[in-house]
Order: structure tokens, then sequence, then C-alpha cells
């Protein structure tokens, strides 16, 4: 189970077009799991706060997310993704 994760992990920075990383996987060739935590992975990144920029309001994130289907991700998940009716950050408890 850890080797699958793991595989998931590495390729969640591929992207859709194949301009990504480790490998240059493109479209099917990704993981499905990864094109989902790909876009999982980013949307929380977006909506985070960072030292050098200020995060994203929900709805700008969610337009980001949409601006690159097709190109980072794969425009069937983006789909998915968007209709969900809530998209909440975790809220650690520590």
């Amino acid at each position: 189970m850890w080797t699958f994760i793991a595989s998931l992990v590495l390729a969640h920075h591929e992207r859709w077009d194949g301009c990504g990383y480790p490998y240059g996987l493109a479209q099917e060739a990704i993981p499905l799991g990864a094109r989902i935590l790909a876009i999982v992975d980013s949307y929380d990144a977006m909506t985070g706060s960072r030292p050098y920029r200020r995060s994203l309001s929900p709805a700008e994130a969610r337009a980001e997310v949409r601006r690159c289907a097709g190109s980072a991700y794969d425009p069937q998940i983006v789909d998915a993704f968007l209709q969900m009716d809530t998209i909440d950050p975790l809220s650690w408890p520590w």
C-alpha cells in the first residue's frame, strides 16, 4: 500500500499536457489518484497563507483551477472538483 501511495505522491506534479515532472507523463498515463492529488494540493496551496504572497479566496482559487483545466489538470477531474458544494480547508487539531 505504501508503494502505491508513494507512486501517487511522486506523480502529483505531472501535468495533463505532459509538461510536468519527474517523468513528463501526460493525460491518462498519469495515475488517476495523482491527477486528483494535483488539484487538491494546488487548491490547498492557493488558499493557504504563504510568507511570500497572500492566500487566494476560495472563489479565486476555483477560478485558477478552472483556468488550468486541460493544461495542468485533467478537465474531467476539474469539473468534478468544482461541482462539489463546499471545498473546506482542513482543520488540524494541533
